[in-house]
C-alpha cells in the first residue's frame, strides 16, 4: 500500500511558516490569555495590526468603542513568562497557528485554537493522522477490535489519535506506541487523567506526542471535553468510533469530524447492545461501515472530496509588522455598533448577512465586531458565525 500523505483541497495555499523569537511568543500568549479574545478573535487582531504587540496595545480602546466602560484584563508580561516557565519545567513547548509544527489540518479550521502545548514527538503532526474513539465501559470484544485496528492503520503509516480515556482510546494508543500515537489532552500537559493512565501517560510522552490546549496545571472540566474532541478530530483525516452509547462523547468527537470535512467511519454492534447503539446511528446517518484495519486504509485511499479540509480564513501573520508606520483600525460610524447588536440575536447568523441586515459594509462591520467581542457583547463562532452573547 502507498505511503500515506495529508490531503489537502488544491484550491488551498500552502500555510505560511513562521518562526517566532522569544518576546513574538510572549506577546502572542498575553493575547491569547487576554479577557474576551477567543480563537476567531485572536486572528482577526493579529491580521488587522500584523502582530500580537500591537494587538495588545489596541485592547483597552478596541473595548472602549464596543461599548465597555472599565478596561479589559489584559494577561501581564510576568503571567504569560510564569505559564511558559511551567510548561519548560513540564517538558513542553507551545506552538502557535503558523509556526512550524503546528498540525496543518487544525490550522486550517476556522476558530482553530491559536496556540497547542506539545509534548515528545512533535514530527507525529506532520504525518497523517487517524483518530480512533469510543466507548470508556468498553466491552473485551470492542477493546480487541480497537487493538487490532489501531495496529493496522499503524503499520500502514498513519498515526493513530485519540483522548487518552479509558476503554477504546487507551487500548488504540498502546496498541500504536511503536508505529506513532498522538493523545490529546482535556486538561493540561502535566495533569494525569484518568489517574491509572499515568504510565500510558507517560509512554506517551517518550514514544509518541502529547498535545493540548490549555495551560501547564489546568484541570479538565466537563465543559472542556468538548473543546478537546474538536482538536481531535481537526488533527485528523478520520476519525474512526469503535463502541459508543447514545450518549457518548465520541459522538461529539464524529459531530465535529463531520463539520469540519473529515471521514467518519463506525462499527457495527448488537442492536440488544447500549454500547452499539451510538455507532449504529451512525452507520444509520451515513458514516462508512468498517470491521477490519482495510477497511479504514480502503476508504482513505479514496481521493478526496473537495470539502476534505474545510478553507478557513487566511492563517494568522503572527510575526510583528516591519517599519516604524502601525496599521491603524479605521473607527467605524458612530451608530454601526448600534444597528449591528439590533440585527442580532441568539442564533448564529453569517457575517455577509449581518451587513446585510445593518446596511453596512463589511470591512466596517469586521471591525465593529472586533470591537464588540473584546467588549463581551457578541460571541464569534468561527466559520463566520457570530451571535449576541447571553445575559450572565
Amino acid at each position: 500500500m502507498p505511503k500515506p500523505e495529508l490531503r489537502q483541497p488544491s484550491a488551498q495555499a500552502p500555510l505560511p511558516v513562521v518562526a517566532l523569537d522569544d518576546s513574538q511568543r510572549l506577546a502572542c500568549l498575553r493575547l491569547v490569555r487576554s479577557e474576551n479574545v477567543g480563537p476567531v478573535t485572536f486572528r482577526a487582531l493579529i491580521n488587522h495590526y500584523g502582530g500580537a504587540t500591537r494587538a495588545l496595545e489596541a485592547l483597552p480602546e478596541l473595548s472602549r468603542r464596543g461599548g465597555r466602560r472599565r478596561a479589559p484584563r489584559i494577561c501581564s508580561a510576568a503571567a504569560a513568562e510564569e505559564e511558559l516557565a511551567a510548561a519548560r519545567r513540564a517538558g513542553a513547548q507551545p506552538v502557535f497557528t503558523i509556526e512550524p509544527g503546528y498540525p496543518a489540518p487544525l490550522a486550517f479550521l476556522d476558530g482553530a485554537p491559536p496556540m497547542l502545548y506539545v509534548k515528545g514527538d512533535a514530527r507525529l503532526l506532520d504525518r497523517p493522522v487517524v483518530a480512533l474513539v469510543g466507548s470508556r465501559d468498553a466491552s473485551a470484544a470492542g477493546q480487541r477490535l480497537a487493538r487490532q485496528l489501531a495496529s493496522g492503520i499503524s503499520a500502514a503509516g498513519y498515526v493513530v489519535a485519540s483522548g487518552l480515556a479509558r476503554g477504546i482510546d487507551a487500548e488504540a494508543h498502546r496498541a500504536a506506541l511503536d508505529g506513532g500515537t498522538v493523545a490529546v489532552l482535556a486538561g493540561g500537559i502535566d495533569v494525569v487523567y484518568p489517574p491509572e493512565h499515568r504510565s500510558l501517560q507517560e509512554a506517551i510522552a517518550e514514544r509518541g506526542c502529547l498535545l493540548t490546549e490549555q495551560p501547564p496545571g489546568f484541570v479538565a472540566r466537563a465543559q472542556d471535553f468538548p473543546r478537546r474532541n474538536r482538536i481531535l478530530s481537526g488533527i485528523s483525516l478520520a476519525v474512526v468510533v469503535v463502541e459508543a452509547t447514545r450518549r457518548s462523547g465520541s459522538l461529539i468527537t464524529a459531530r465535529f469530524a463531520g463539520e469540519q470535512g473529515r471521514e467518519v467511519m463506525a462499527v457495527p454492534g448488537h442492536p440488544l447492545d447500549p454500547r452499539a447503539e451510538g455507532t449504529n446511528r451512525l452507520i444509520k446517518d451515513g458514516a462508512a461501515l468498517v470491521t477490519s484495519a482495510e477497511d479504514i486504509l480502503r476508504a482513505l485511499s479514496c481521493p478526496a472530496p473537495a470539502s476534505a479540509l474545510k478553507e478557513a480564513a487566511a492563517p494568522a501573520v503572527v510575526a510583528e509588522a516591519q517599519g516604524d508606520e502601525a496599521r491603524v483600525v479605521e473607527e467605524p460610524a458612530a451608530d454601526s455598533h448600534d444597528r449591528i447588536i439590533r440585527a442580532l440575536g441568539p442564533a448564529p447568523v453569517d457575517v455577509n448577512e449581518l451587513a446585510r441586515a445593518a446596511d453596512l459594509p463589511i470591512r466596517a462591520v469586521q471591525v465593529a465586531l472586533m470591537e464588540l467581542a473584546l467588549a463581551g457583547r457578541i460571541e464569534l463562532h468561527g466559520a463566520h458565525l457570530v451571535s449576541l452573547k447571553p445575559p450572565t
